[in-house]
């Protein structure tokens, strides 16, 4: 017996929608700013689907023109949905290109959804005898399953599930999928802006299909309703019945369907895969290549490439060895023109260094080049615990040397400063990808790398901030080559994995080498992007230099006061147990806080605190703390369940946290700084993030306490900008009024005060003050009437007349914040005091929502962008003075604006001078800066 065909139909802007989402709080942004991220949602699903159920028949389905039944029927019909997002409008035309080169039908009806084209098309298939499967996660179409047509579900987390008859009858409560019309009429749907029947929702309609049958069998027993459902329902069967149709997925759109020319047929690999190259597809080209295996041609025979040669210390004849400096020079890819370069495919000319005459032939050749890649092979991602196995070098693309290193310490040691000269050479360049961890690791084997730097991650951070910086993906991006993972080398994680040292020398070379020649390639290409892009002096003045100062802060690190953590964690335990009890009391049960799933049913259904509460995508009550934070200041038990989260994750995050993130050997925290993360130019702090330490709670402020000077010779100094980005806006804007304020060291927010309000300035209340506060900030980031009332006791009306005398009162920065606008929408970006770029892809965009944001961005970015380039300027030039000066004082810390050090006392007065002077001048601009200085016995003291 023949094996029953089957039919897939895709519904594609539900997928796309879908996939669009997925990365909504990560897009993907390829080089040239274009945001892949619906494409390649809808992609995966795409390949999944064929991966997974190797489909006999398959087609995609569009909308195109909404549909004009339903439109003609009810004009409101989706009238409420956005508009659709810019990422998805740019998504569609290449998704189509995808198909038409995966020869993948696609079917579209001008007039008609794509609901009805899955609907007709499963239908006729049955007729001929198909299995249908509607891939879809829009539970409209529950309406059409049958015997052979299925709903085929994708879910939060992956995989599928089936919907056959039994599952959607146990889904809906129906006796029949076609109930499921019925459903949906009744209760009406927000999405679509199907009205349905007032007061009708999922339970009631369920009730009443299960006593009526139908729509139409509701609206004939109507006598037996009673009170106001009665009167809704009578009032509305018109509109009941005009829900019911609006619902109806249409079965006789004029589409054919011919079984022929559904078949999943080869796809067009060069096609697809240039495709997949134009949008930076470097996993979605191997998904491909393995759905489509079977259809893939074998293999061609690869040319032998030369590999990591042992460098050998051997005069004899006739030994057939490779010469040292004598390398192939045919680098030409012989793989298929879709398929990335890589180790296998280029000719290259990796070698490493075993004896002692080789070592002298290497370094002979090394010492006279200007610029040198190196990249370190270690035991330990953290540096400061991680021992050397080797150093890879290249100065020329597909070359390169591998020096291992012996695992005795003294003898590593001695190899070192076999290398001293050139890494200590202050002429020529040194390249790297993240040249910060190889500082580290180095500065362990007290050699300092010294003259001009070059780092690959950092220069693709300038050119790209919104991108991944890691050298895979570059390489992949633009030098069209896939480098050898780390886990081909060592093998994935788990007991199996192997270290590094027990990796064959010849294997970690070509690994180790290949590296270093990728970065030296990348260096080459991104030295034109930034000079194009007129950052290269930013690179070269202050992320650059910044390398070696953070390099030395993370090195330092600053001790911690593990005793004093061990009781305030003690102390927490009972507040967090105070508060629980509190909590069960007010809610009048026991149950689990923590859980968002208990605590929404607590909150909304047994306590019932709004009307209309908000819902998550999966049903849930949400509990997010922007919810209970507008909640919080009707309801006790709202603050106690924020107070109580608050405590609970200070504990857990950094309580009992940071005890264990001390390193044994320094008795130090040593976190580490990310300069490549924020795409403003703010430093990232991680392992542990120091920075987001609370301030504004007692309690938070207590966890500061528990950071103390190296021992009784030093004390903790904190510098801390005042209101920097004010100083920023003021500046940049030439807002005379705000310049003169900071010019006579008037409290600013006073003095906003004074003005907005029409008070002399001894008059300002407490309140005018904390609400011009507010504005002052609030402007930098776009605040609106609503968040402005939502920040205060203001009304929405009172907030709103307070923004328009601010601006009024402040001309200038207004028309700052519009040039700003005008200047990102003509370039697509911003830029700070120091040229640095913030990219705004969306500024442009015929979403308001979305342009909105990046319009912000665009008057907020050169602010707090300029703020960290004057932050980081002082760090260099402290830095400087103090190793220059030979003090024993330290950086230890930067925190937004503020630094902190552990000075030795007897240096104390000059320091202090030092920090206030490097700080205050960093930066000439028509506003002083001005720094305020802390000290003491903790980083709470110093703050």
């Amino acid at each position: 017996m023949d094996k029953q065909k089957r039919l897939f139909l895709l519904d594609a802007y539900a997928l796309i929608f879908r996939g669009y989402y997925a990365f909504i709080k990560n897009p993907r942004i390829n080089s040239k700013g274009l945001d892949t991220s619906a494409i390649l949602g809808f992609t995966n699903s795409l390949l999944d689907v064929i991966k997974r159920e190797r489909p006999d028949h398959l087609a995609v389905c569009f909308d195109k023109g909404g549909s004009t039944d339903r439109i003609e029927m009810f004009p409101d019909y989706k009238a409420n949905r956005d508009e659709t997002p810019e990422g998805i409008k740019v998504a569609v035309p290449y998704i189509y290109k995808i198909l038409e080169a995966m020869h993948i039908p696609i079917m579209v009806k001008e007039g008609y959804e794509a609901d009805d084209i899955i609907g007709t098309l499963a239908k006729k298939a049955e007729r001929e005898g198909f299995q249908t499967f509607m891939v879809t996660p829009d539970k409209d179409f529950a309406q059409l399953v049958s015997d052979n047509i299925f709903m085929y579900r994708p879910m939060f987390g992956g995989g599928y599930e089936t919907w056959g008859i039994e599952e959607v009858k146990a889904k809906f409560e129906v006796q029949d999928p076609l109930q499921v019309i019925d459903f949906l009429g009744m209760k009406g749907d927000a999405v679509d802006n199907i009205p349905g029947l007032p007061g009708v929702g999922d339970k009631t309609a369920k009730k009443f299909i299960n006593l009526y049958g139908s729509m139409e069998g509701l609206i004939e027993n109507t006598h037996e309703l009673k009170g106001k459902m009665k009167e809704k329902v009578e009032a509305n069967a018109e509109l009941g019945l005009l829900s019911k149709k609006l619902a109806t997925i249409l079965l006789d759109v004029p589409v054919a369907f011919d079984a022929k020319n559904f078949e999943l047929d080869k796809p067009d690999h060069d096609k697809v895969n240039a495709i997949f190259q134009e949008l930076e597809f470097r996993r979605l080209i191997e998904n491909f290549r393995k759905t489509f295996a079977a259809d893939t041609p074998k293999n061609q025979e690869e040319k032998p490439t030369k590999q990591a040669v042992p460098i050998k210390n051997n005069n004899s004849a006739g030994t057939g060895q490779f010469s040292l400096f004598d390398a192939p020079q045919d680098n030409e890819s012989i793989e298929p023109s879709f398929k990335r370069a890589s180790l296998k495919s280029v000719s290259h000319f990796y070698q490493f260094v075993e004896s002692d005459l080789a070592f002298d032939l290497f370094f002979e050749q090394l010492q006279k080049q200007k610029s040198v890649c190196f990249d370190t092979e270690t035991t330990h991602l953290d540096a400061l615990q991680a021992e050397l196995v080797g150093i890879a070098f290249s100065w020329e693309a597909h070359k390169g040397f591998y020096v291992p290193f012996p695992e005795d310490q003294l003898k590593a040691q001695l190899l070192i400063d076999k290398l001293r000269p050139f890494f200590e050479n202050d002429t020529s360049e040194k390249i790297g990808q993240n040249l910060k961890y190889d500082l580290k690791v180095l500065r362990k084997y007290n050699l300092s790398v010294e003259g001009p730097l070059f780092d690959t991650m950092i220069a693709h951070y300038l050119i790209n901030p919104d991108m991944r910086h890691n050298m895979n993906i570059l390489a992949e991006t633009y030098l069209n080559y896939s480098p050898q993972s780390i886990e081909e080398l060592i093998g994935k994680k788990g007991k199996n994995q192997k270290t590094m040292r027990e990796v064959p020398v010849k294997e970690v070379a070509e690994y180790a080498v290949e590296d270093a020649d990728i970065t030296f390639q990348l260096a080459q290409h991104f030295k034109k992007e930034m000079s194009d892009a007129n950052t290269l002096n930013l690179f070269n003045s202050i992320e650059i230099p910044l390398i070696k100062v953070l390099a030395d802060m993370e090195l330092e690190g600053i001790r911690l006061n593990v005793d004093f953590l061990n009781g305030l964690s003690s102390d927490l335990d009972k507040d967090i147990s105070a508060l629980e009890e509190s909590i069960y009391n007010k809610a009048g049960e026991v149950f689990n806080i923590a859980s968002p799933k208990q605590l929404g049913v607590i909150l909304f259904e047994k306590l019932k605190l709004v009307d209309k509460p908000k819902k998550t995508k999966t049903g849930q009550y949400s509990t997010a703390e922007d919810v209970l934070s507008y909640l919080a200041k009707d309801h006790e038990i709202i603050r106690a369940i924020l107070e109580y989260r608050g405590l609970a994750k200070l504990k857990s995050t950094y309580v009992d946290a940071l005890p264990e993130q001390v390193l044994s050997k320094t008795g130090h925290i040593h976190t580490e700084y990310l300069q490549t993360v924020a795409a403003t130019g703010r430093l990232s702090s991680i392992n542990p993030n120091l920075q987001n330490i609370p301030i504004r709670t007692e309690r938070g402020r207590q966890v500061r306490k528990a950071f103390i000077p190296k021992d009784e010779h030093h004390i903790l100094l904190a510098a801390d900008y005042s209101q920097i980005e004010l100083r920023v806006i003021a500046a940049l804007s030439k807002e005379e009024t705000m310049i003169q304020a900071f010019k006579n060291g008037e409290d600013i927010h006073a003095s906003t005060a004074s003005k907005v309000f029409n008070v002399p300035l001894e008059e300002v209340t407490r309140e005018q003050r904390s609400n011009a506060k507010t504005v002052n900030f609030g402007i930098i980031y776009g605040v609106s009437a609503f968040g402005l009332s939502n920040q205060t006791d203001l009304s929405r009306t009172e907030a709103k007349t307070l923004i328009d005398t601010y601006y009024a009162t402040y001309p200038k920065l207004r028309a700052y914040m519009a040039d700003q606008v005008d200047f990102a929408r003509d370039n697509g970006y911003v830029k700070t005091i120091s040229e640095r770029r913030r990219y705004l892809k969306d500024i442009n965009s015929r979403n308001a929502v979305v342009r909105g944001a990046a319009e912000r961005n665009a008057v907020n970015a050169p602010i707090q962008g300029s703020a960290a380039d004057i932050i980081k300027i002082a760090m260099i030039r402290i830095h400087d003075k103090l190793k220059n000066g030979n003090y024993k004082s330290k950086m230890l810390l930067q925190v937004h604006d503020e630094l902190v050090f552990d000075v030795y006392m007897p240096e104390l007065e000059r320091i202090k001078r030092l920090i206030k002077e490097e700080m205050e001048s960093a930066h000439t601009l028509n506003v002083p800066l001005d720094v305020e200085i802390d000290m003491g016995a903790n980083w709470l003291e110093a703050h």
